[in-house]
């Protein structure tokens, strides 16, 4: 089996113990952001599996936007990321 070589890890524990894997993380080429895909980098991100500049890289995204679900998932849960939730969070 040929495992391709890639800086930094390639698993991460996270503190509720599932185990993230970049085999985990959405296709590079992801059009339709669910609050579940979104989690995932943001996960990867915080936990080290992908470094902020290689996220916004490979998934086209700005830094704000990053920033932006970042900091739903720290106030308030991956439900926040949900598109029909963001109302009711930003009112908080």
């Amino acid at each position: 089996m040929y495992l391709k070589k890639v800086d930094g890890p390639r698993i991460v524990t996270l503190p509720d113990g599932t185990i993230l894997s970049r085999a985990d993380l959405p296709p590079e080429k992801t059009v339709r952001w669910v609050a579940s895909r979104k989690a995932k980098v943001v996960f990867a991100v915080k936990y080290g599996l992908l470094s902020r500049d290689e996220a916004m890289r490979r998934y086209g995204l700005s830094g704000d936007e990053l920033d932006s679900w970042a900091s739903a998932v720290e106030r308030f849960g991956e439900e926040a990321l949900k598109t029909t939730s963001l109302q009711k969070f930003r009112q908080l």
